[in-house]
């Protein structure tokens, strides 16, 4: 494994374990706020916490960076990069392009003139240090040592992790409680302790979190967007302080160091001495030195940056976690009682108020919560109500029907949710008996079917074989059973079970006795058993007693006339036409033909 991804790794560990460290040990995380650092924490606004937040981050990354030595990393990258010999050649290349444009004499006049060699000097270092060979090495230099410096910082942001969410909790503790606060401060925790997170992850408060928006992400978008500037402005540095040197050099040390030069080098000027002194040990150390310093000063001017980014990022952090609990955060602002209930329940169990407090407040409000948090309820759909509980809620928006239904139900409540014995009648309508004689039946369109007739009519139908009520159940569709269920609730116990032996056996009869106006007739009839034996009769027109019988029984006020009709309407027509035949034979025999009258016309004709 590369070196870099291991120091990564364990800058990434003693990230976590500080993290680790500051939440678990309150007391002492506490103690690293101090009293001013406090009581801004307490701010009124989301604004005030920001800059709480920046004021501690930029305090941390400073102390973090107090010590450190950027000249060792400078070093280190010189030497891996082999700057000494990069800078030797150019020097020698930029020494030879000035000897070859100038004439001896131009040379020769370098050593009596200050402005002439200053002109000379400043021309070499400008082509050795804006070389493009020269550049790269700057550039892999700054690149090489920003990347350990931006560890640092890193390590650094997640050393602010404890005070900044002990900030957290103060500013939100009071306010909405400490399992906000717990979990607001975790979330935030986690982006600081995970700068390479891959995937997005959704812990207990509901705050999406992926590497993008982590804080170590953008500290890490802040030193990269300073290192591809950084590059240029060293060179720029570098160049500044050569010329200083090789001026004073060359100015005022000519005749010093040309004691110790051959004559021979005369014929140069002073081109020798500007290229000991580039190619000297003092020189490359002042440029690793500007380097450094340029590093460090780049760095220091992030450092506001990075702070300011890092506490709005908090701050988001927190107004992600409200308007995802908005109705839950809104009702522990203004309600301590609801605050104290909030603060006992785990984080993990959030999303499961959240849901709750959605579903009651529509149909109860806002004092229908805080009367389930006063009997309990509140509590119990929070912490005990079953999965397949909740997901009857959600169906119905009703907390209660879902509070019901389990104590209706007990364990066998996802067969009620699978087989949606819900949607076909209420909790109110089914015992623990009943239900579990439904379920039993082992048969979905059964089960349906009779789940939504009247309890009174279920029973009745358990009266039967399972198997009979199962093929009894299949047989008749929803609109007959909802008519045979209201004979069976209607009729006296008597004639009740005579329908359903009747039915049990030859479901295809409840088509006779389906019609609504039938069963209306049969229900308000003074002889139920009558009209219901009349009803169920086999086909008796060719029988006239039994027509007879059934037209005495309506005579005698027992049976509903309308029943007369239903049963026998194709009789009663022919009956009523025969009738009206008899009648008009009748007025005939009495009253004759009608007589003709003739009329005696003028002119003496005749008109009938």
């Amino acid at each position: 494994m590369h070196a870099s991804t291991l120091f990564r790794s364990a800058v990434s560990c003693l990230a976590a374990a500080a993290l680790v460290i500051a939440q678990v040990v309150s007391p002492a995380a506490a103690q690293s706020l101090s009293r001013a650092e406090y009581e801004t924490c307490q701010a009124q606004d989301e604004e005030g916490f920001r800059t709480a937040i920046e004021a501690l981050t930029l305090k941390g990354l400073r102390a973090g960076l107090a010590s450190f030595d950027y000249k060792p990393l400078v070093a280190e990258q010189w030497r891996r990069n082999n700057l000494d010999d990069v800078i030797d050649r150019q020097v020698d290349q930029a020494i030879a392009q000035v000897r070859d444009e100038s004439s001896w004499f131009q040379l020769w006049s370098t050593l009596a003139s200050r402005e002439r060699a200053q002109e000379l000097a400043t021309m070499a270092a400008e082509r050795v240090y804006q070389s493009d060979a020269i550049k790269k090495g700057l550039e892999q230099i700054a690149a090489g040592v920003g990347r350990e410096v931006g560890k640092r910082i890193e390590l650094a942001v997640a050393d602010t992790a404890g005070p900044a969410t002990q900030c957290m909790k103060h500013f939100l503790g009071r306010r909405y409680g400490t399992t906000v606060a717990s979990i607001v401060g975790a979330d935030a925790g986690k982006e600081y302790i995970d700068p390479g997170k891959g995937g997005a992850q959704i812990g207990p408060g509901q705050v999406l979190a992926d590497g993008s928006g982590a804080i170590t992400g953008t500290v890490v978008l802040v030193v990269r967007r300073q290192l591809s500037r950084m590059a240029a402005r060293i060179g720029q540095r570098v160049v500044g302080s050569i010329l200083s040197r090789l001026v004073s050099v060359v100015a005022g040390g000519i005749g010093i160091v040309l004691i110790a030069k051959d004559i021979w080098d005369f014929r140069h000027g002073v081109l020798p001495i500007i290229s000991d002194e580039m190619k000297s040990r003092d020189t490359k150390e002042k440029v690793r030195q500007e380097i450094a310093t340029t590093i460090a000063d780049h760095i220091n001017e992030s450092l506001p940056e990075i702070a300011s980014q890092t506490a709005q990022r908090v701050v988001d952090i927190w107004l992600e976690f409200r308007s995802a609990h908005a109705k839950v955060v809104d009702l522990a602002g203004r309600n301590e009682q609801f605050r104290e209930f909030l603060n006992t329940i785990r984080p993990a169990d959030l999303p499961r108020l959240d849901e709750v407090v959605a579903i009651v407040l529509p149909g109860e409000g806002e004092a229908g919560v805080l009367k389930r948090l006063g009997d309990g309820t509140l509590n119990t759909a929070v912490t005990k109500l079953p999965a397949a509980a909740l997901d009857i809620a959600r169906e119905t928006n009703n907390l209660e029907v879902a509070l019901k239904w389990t104590a209706v139900a007990g364990d066998n409540l996802p067969k009620v949710l699978e087989y949606e014995i819900h949607r076909r009648t209420g909790p109110d309508a089914m015992t623990k008996s009943g239900l579990q004689r439904l379920l039993a039946l082992n048969d979905r369109l059964a089960i349906t079917r009779l789940a939504s007739l009247q309890p009174s009519a279920r029973d009745a139908l358990f009266e039967l074989e399972p198997a009979a009520t199962v093929r009894l159940a299949r047989s008749l569709d929803e609109a007959q059973l909802g008519s045979l269920s209201r004979y069976l609730s209607a009729l006296d116990k008597a004639s009740a079970q005579r329908v359903l032996s009747v039915i049990a056996n030859a479901p295809e009869r409840m088509s006779e006795l389906a019609n609504p106006r039938v069963r209306e007739a049969i229900i308000a009839s003074r002889d139920q058993a009558a009209a219901l034996a009349m009803m169920l009769q086999a086909e008796s027109w060719t029988n006239p007693g039994a027509v007879t019988s059934h037209v005495r029984l309506v005579m005698d006020g027992r049976v509903s006339a309308i029943l007369l009709w239903e049963k026998h309407a194709a009789l009663l027509v022919a009956a009523g036409l025969l009738l009206l035949v008899v009648l008009l034979l009748l007025k005939r025999l009495l009253f004759g033909a009608r007589p003709r009258v003739i009329v005696q016309q003028a002119g003496g004709g005749y008109r009938r």
